[in-house]
């Protein structure tokens, strides 16, 4: 099969390889998927470039993607051949991502599709929507809620206005231009904000008099400042996603107040809050409640180009077309 491999750490053009691999056979309780599309996040492009505490010998990345069941391992349902499906965490722990024409992965991890969604939508569901979903709903429901999403625009946080919205939160944002405006507020966002504007803090004040309740944040340094101004007492910031340098945390403010703040990654928040996301994605799929953000297409050959402009911060969905 055709992969994108990288043998060692470093720039994506330095590193990364398109070359032919062995196809892989499914093990114990595996599937094998023959994909269509490989999603690439962010934390594709900083595993290459930094690693996960691990010896490297090769890796194909990537974890989110869409394709069909072709083959299935010992213990594993054959019934599942043919199933269209959404891949989640390909890459974690294992040399197989979804970056290739094929990958396997516990039957767990390869979760079948409603008819009507589309492959643009399902290869970006597992990473962002997965952790859109647990900073959101792990501590309950958000029935009457008010939230704040900060980037209502990227992929997490557009994935989280769309789920706490459908879930009857009031939803706020936050976004830096006019088209992440836009988008935020197609999502279901009844209120976007410019989070650099020295009137941000008094606009989402207006909206929530008595404060957010819950805020899922992307830039904990950069934005607490704002976060501490709208916050309720009592209220939660969930931290997904790491900066250059570690934040100052305010520790007595945030006692006075009785706040949280709660880091998350999605990779390790275990079996049993996995296998609830997967549920809430798949109901609010078979509803028809979530749309892809644009798509950034790449042919797989083009992989490296693809890791930098999700490096770059490219606006939408970066996605590598698998050649048939």
């Amino acid at each position: 099969m055709l992969a994108a491999v990288y043998e060692r750490l470093g720039a994506a053009r330095d590193v990364l390889d398109v070359r032919r691999m062995p196809r892989p056979e499914p093990g114990p309780g595996e599937v094998r998927v023959r994909l269509r599309l490989s999603a690439v996040n962010p934390s594709d492009w900083r595993a290459r470039l930094h690693g996960r505490g691990t010896p490297l010998q090769w890796q194909i990345p990537h974890s989110d993607g869409v394709g069909v069941v072709d083959a299935v391992g010992p213990g594993a349902d054959p019934g599942r051949i043919g199933s269209r499906v959404w891949v989640w965490n390909a890459a974690w722990r294992r040399r197989h991502g979804t970056a290739a024409q094929w990958t396997c992965v516990p039957d767990r991890q390869a979760v079948n599709l409603p008819e009507h969604v589309g492959d643009e939508l399902a290869a970006g569901l597992g990473i962002p929507f997965m952790t859109a979903w647990h900073a959101l709903f792990a501590d309950g429901p958000l029935d009457g809620a008010t939230v704040l999403v900060a980037g209502g625009a990227g992929a997490v946080g557009n994935a989280a206005v769309q789920l706490a919205s459908r879930a009857g939160a009031t939803v706020l944002a936050t976004a830096s231009t006019d088209e992440k405006a836009r988008l935020a507020r197609a999502a279901g966002a009844s209120v976007v904000v410019d989070y650099r504007s020295s009137e941000a803090a008094a606009a989402l004040r207006a909206a929530a008099p008595d404060g957010v309740g819950r805020i899922l944040e992307l830039a904990l340094g950069r934005n607490l400042d704002l976060d501490l101004e709208v916050l309720a007492d009592h209220g939660t910031v969930v931290v997904y996603a790491p900066e250059p340098e570690p934040p100052p945390i305010p520790v007595q403010r945030l006692m006075a107040r009785n706040l949280r703040t709660h880091f998350l990654l999605v990779y390790t928040i275990g079996p049993r809050a996995q296998e609830d996301a997967v549920r809430g994605i798949t109901a609010a799929l078979e509803d028809g409640a979530l749309t892809p953000l644009p798509t950034v297409w790449f042919p797989l050959h083009e992989v490296a180009a693809a890791h930098e402009a999700v490096e770059g911060g490219v606006l939408g969905k970066v996605v590598l077309g698998l050649p048939e």
